[in-house]
């Protein structure tokens, strides 16, 4: 019988995880239903979810210079 570990954290019987259609590496969430009812679903994809993550990373017009030494 699976038990919450001092960390919080449950191992889920595979049995279980195959039923649901669930393996390694699937983003889950997890939703509080009430009084002893957790329910745990596949996140959807999310293709744009990292689209900006370097905005500010280069100072701008640094690509435009980047290939101006290269015509060079």
């Amino acid at each position: 019988m699976p038990r919450i570990s001092s960390k919080h954290q449950v191992t889920l019987p595979v049995e279980m995880l195959e039923l649901a259609g669930l393996q390694a590496g699937d983003e889950v969430t997890f939703e509080a239903e009430g009084p002893d009812r957790i329910v745990v679903r596949r996140t959807p994809a999310q293709p744009g979810r990292g689209l900006g993550i370097f905005d500010g990373l280069y100072e701008p017009d640094y690509l435009e210079r980047l290939r101006a030494g290269e015509r060079a």
